[in-house]
């Protein structure tokens, strides 16, 4: 191989990192461990320490992480982070592909798609569905969005952070489904902190109450898909027939446990926003259908 061929290989193969938050360590030391040449840049330079003894490169400007490699992975904070960044370094963008691995909205994520489109550079959303530790790994996978001849040409390296599922050409989708599975998982934190708070005003500690409310948490999936063949389905056809479980049953166990985390003195605001839907639903004279009608009233709310 020739001195131009090698210097074309790495440039290839290299990897630029910006943002060494846990997630973006994570992601740093995989890249490492496949062999790729990995730079690396940090607000707070010091952040850097731990991947450089790794092998990872320390770059001292943003301008200088950005042109060692053509695929450029952000880890950041929000979006505005990005343009904080990289706006000294604009000059550098093009013909380089930025991943922005960063949370925010699906609106200015699609912002941020033009800005680099704006100079020259290719942007690939995505979002990461796995803690720091699970980067790697096979239980890891990560949503991305944006043209699919540039996630079909980073495919194999972006494919060692997680398995890569590439949802359409949209820049905001993979933002709008990363913000959508958050939903899901920060509503279910904070009901597992009410429901052992409930518990612990009787005295039990957490390690006895939340092993039982973990198995409650994980049985809800398979509740789910129990009463219907192709989950969603039925939602996507409007239908939402009551002989399982209906918006009025559902409504007055909500009503119950406002009243009970009202009378043990604890915040009720969550209670009273999953008992608001009920309600909302029962107004609208649905209270004979499944429990799922109360998505009309998030769908338009008054």
């Amino acid at each position: 191989m020739n001195e131009q061929q090698h210097h074309t290989t790495r440039q290839d193969s290299a990897v630029t990192v910006i943002g060494l938050g846990p997630m973006g360590q994570a992601m740093t030391r995989t890249l490492l461990a496949a062999g790729h040449p990995v730079t690396v840049w940090n607000r707070t330079a010091g952040r850097a320490d731990g991947v450089v003894a790794d092998g990872a490169t320390l770059a001292a400007t943003p301008g200088e992480a950005v042109e060692a490699s053509d695929l450029v992975l952000l880890s950041l904070t929000d979006y505005q982070a990005m343009y904080d960044i990289l706006d000294s370094a604009t000059a550098s963008l093009a013909g380089r592909t930025l991943v922005n691995l960063s949370s925010d909205t699906p609106d200015r994520t699609r912002e941020a798609a033009s800005w680099a489109a704006g100079h020259a550079a290719a942007f690939l959303t995505g979002g990461v569905m796995a803690p720091a530790p699970m980067v790697g790994t096979e239980e890891a996978h990560v949503y991305y969005s944006g043209p699919d001849e540039v996630m079909q040409s980073h495919r194999a390296t972006l494919a060692l952070l997680g398995t890569p599922k590439h949802l359409g050409e949209d820049p905001g989708l993979a933002q709008l489904m990363y913000q959508a599975q958050l939903t899901v998982f920060l509503s279910t934190l904070s009901a597992l902190m009410h429901a052992t708070a409930m518990l612990g005003t009787a005295g039990m500690k957490a390690e006895e109450t939340l092993p039982e409310l973990l198995s409650s948490a994980d049985s809800i999936g398979t509740i789910f898909r129990a009463g219907e063949e192709t989950p969603g389905a039925a939602l996507d056809a409007g239908e939402h027939p009551g002989d399982l479980s209906t918006v009025t049953m559902m409504g007055a166990t909500s009503d119950h446990i406002v009243e009970t985390s009202t009378s043990l003195g604890l915040d009720p605001a969550l209670p009273l926003a999953v008992q608001a839907h009920y309600r909302r639903a029962i107004e609208n004279g649905h209270g004979s259908d499944n429990w799922t009608r109360i998505i009309d009233s998030i769908r338009k709310p008054r």
